[in-house]
């Protein structure tokens, strides 16, 4: 199957919809057993993330101090490294794996019903 796509065309798939998993540790060991669709779909999935960490750096005119990288996929040194060797030039990248994203939905949250910051719609 993957064998006629390119890997800009298949960087459109993501971990659970292509996988049927979300754990990386599975996928990893399907590429360290030689696995070349499973190596070629992470590679573009990789490729996806860079691709949309360059789209962003735009709105803000190229202004980044860091970029994060962060969520359960960040304990993948495997797909962080292939974000990373991608992005380095727009700024340094730190990785924070875990699920810290709904705390900082909350911390955020909280400040803009303390009045500390105003709310951003986004769209």
């Amino acid at each position: 199957m993957c064998r006629s796509h390119s890997l800009e065309e298949l960087s459109r798939f993501d971990t659970i919809s292509y996988f049927g998993t979300a754990d990386t540790r599975q996928i990893e060991k399907r590429i360290a057993g030689r696995d070349e669709e499973a190596k070629l779909i992470y590679e573009a999935m990789a490729l996806n993330t860079a691709k949309n960490i360059a789209k962003l750096s735009v709105d803000v005119n190229g202004n980044i101090d860091y970029i994060v990288l962060t969520g359960g996929i960040a304990h993948s040194k495997l797909f962080t490294d292939l974000i990373i060797s991608r992005v380095r030039f727009i700024a340094p990248v730190e990785i924070l794996p875990g699920e810290n994203e709904m705390k900082a939905l909350y911390e955020g949250a909280l400040r803009v019903l303390r009045g500390e910051e105003q709310a951003h719609e986004f769209q």
